[in-house]
């Protein structure tokens, strides 16, 4: 595998980790930007210094944020902040690459969850490809095993797609604590955002969802958000928890995906299933046509583990 020339938007844990891990790969990152700076340069930025540049003084580089979409790249890395509806900045960011015949590769949800149809049709009049292994699960290789198995030979993904909850909920159970406490815990640890409401609701495990529905659906409908079903967690009581114990059981944020549906609900799981994965850990059940049920599990979350798979499917470019 030859190295590619990579240009990183996104200066958060993901796109940093990316910066920051890229020469491990084998691969140059010759522009780099946040949302009012960038760094590039053509035999590749220093990474080390655009990262403690972003720390000390809020940018990585002297430049405009636009030269980074103009410089000279293979691959566009879209790490930006995933946002809703229109899915912009991303996906702007998305078809100026296409447009100009490079590569892309999503750790941003936005595009694909909101906007997949249009990225599709984007891709089918390029020269570059589009991957997005990292927008759902982190580190754990879904996407690229639906790939490998055909999303037609897959008839649904189901599991815990988002740590935060899942930490919640485990430690409601494990400790009998009440969901305002646990919750401030997270917070206190990093866990949950000072504003959890994308995890605790359950809309960060739908948009997962609804990209997984889009995978399998193979074009013949497109998902967005709005066609979800989600109920997040912040309804879940302590007693439920402790009555579901008694039963041998807990309660998991579990979302499922098919051809033909998208939900995302508190649900019963036994507590020695699969499913009943505790702390941040993520996991993904395929059912599948000939292999039976697969499960995936791992660190659905964080900076290098993202960037793991951003970098992965960077590899998997002709």
């Amino acid at each position: 595998m030859s190295g590619k020339r990579l240009a990183v938007l996104g200066a958060g844990a993901v796109g940093g980790s990316v910066v920051e891990l890229a020469a491990s790969y084998g691969h140059t990152v010759t522009a780099f930007a946040d949302s009012s700076s960038a760094a590039v340069a053509a035999d590749g930025v220093d990474a080390a210094s655009a990262l403690a540049r972003k720390n000390d003084e809020g940018v990585v580089g002297g430049a405009d944020p636009e030269d980074a979409l103009s410089a000279d790249y293979d691959v566009l890395v879209e790490a930006t902040p995933t946002t809703l509806g229109d899915a912009e900045p991303g996906f702007s960011h998305v078809r100026h690459a296409l447009e100009r015949d490079a590569d892309v590769v999503l750790a941003n949800k936005g595009p694909v969850a909101e906007r997949y149809a249009d990225v599709m049709a984007l891709e089918r009049e390029s020269e570059g490809a589009v991957r997005f292994e990292a927008t759902v699960g982190g580190a754990i290789p879904v996407l690229s095993t639906i790939e490998d198995l055909s999303p037609s030979h897959v008839s649904a993904a189901r599991g815990v797609l988002n740590g935060t909850a899942n930490f919640v909920l485990s430690r409601m159970a494990t400790e009998g604590l009440d969901y305002e406490h646990v919750l401030a815990e997270a917070q206190d640890l990093g866990v949950a955002e000072a504003d959890p409401s994308f995890d605790v609701e359950g809309t960060d495990a739908a948009l997962k969802c609804v990209i997984l529905s889009n995978v399998l659906a193979e074009g013949e409908r497109e998902y967005t958000l709005a066609d979800a079903d989600v109920e997040g967690i912040t309804n879940v009581p302590g007693s439920a928890l402790e009555l579901a114990a008694d039963e041998g059981q807990t309660i998991r944020l579990i979302g499922e995906a098919t051809p033909d549906s998208v939900r995302v609900s508190p649900r019963l799981v036994p507590q020695n299933a699969a499913l009943a994965v505790s702390g941040t850990r993520n996991i993904v059940q395929l059912e599948t046509e000939h292999a039976g049920q697969l499960n995936i599990s791992g660190r659905g979350a964080g900076g290098p583990e993202t960037a793991s798979a951003v970098l992965s499917d960077v590899g998997r470019l002709d």
